[in-house]
């Protein structure tokens, strides 16, 4: 078995990637949405979090938290809310390995992630976070995604309404 070390800084801001069992296209349907919604915010009670920036594409997600001084523990976070989603959406194993750990099959067993290291590293995930319906050609501009914070930045003034329209300079955004 494998024995993945991950970076832990209380405090810090994460940016997440989280992909769907064979990137099955399920994190749109209405009712996966809804479990996730409430398995967020249920989770949000226990174990506190802040969410900069949320992205929810068909088969993968991308996010910005900030963890609360003195906790560490995004992977509990994430452990939690991913196995609410899944009982709620009652997602059957789709492989036997998965069988064998009795784990459902609606993810992808691990997420990536990433520590926020300055103003710098974190406007660029920021608008990376927002870009990536566009990069992945499921939007024509960054405002016609209807899943993702974007719109509540745009009402925040953190971002203007007509940004990620067209090529702009500046806009790489790499993985």
């Amino acid at each position: 078995m494998s024995s993945y070390r991950r970076p832990h800084h209380a405090a810090g801001l994460y940016f997440f990637t989280l992909v769907t069992a064979n990137r099955r296209p399920v994190l749109i349907d209405p009712g996966l949405r809804r479990a996730l919604h409430d398995a967020i915010a249920a989770v949000r009670q226990r174990y506190p979090f802040t969410i900069h920036a949320w992205v929810l594409l068909p088969d993968h997600l991308h996010c910005i938290w900030e963890l609360p001084k003195n906790d560490t523990d995004f992977s509990k976070r994430w452990s939690l809310i991913k196995a609410q989603v899944s009982q709620r959406y009652r997602a059957a194993p789709n492989n036997s390995s998965k069988q064998r750990r009795h784990e459902l099959g609606l993810w992808q067993r691990r997420f990536w992630e990433h520590r926020v290291r300055d103003d710098e590293d974190y406007r660029r995930h920021m608008d990376y976070v927002h870009w990536n319906p566009v990069k992945h050609g499921l939007a024509r501009t960054v405002a016609e995604w209807p899943w993702s914070s974007f719109h509540r930045l745009v009402r925040d003034g953190v971002y203007p309404r007509d940004w990620g329209t067209g090529d702009q300079p500046g806009q790489e955004f790499g993985e």
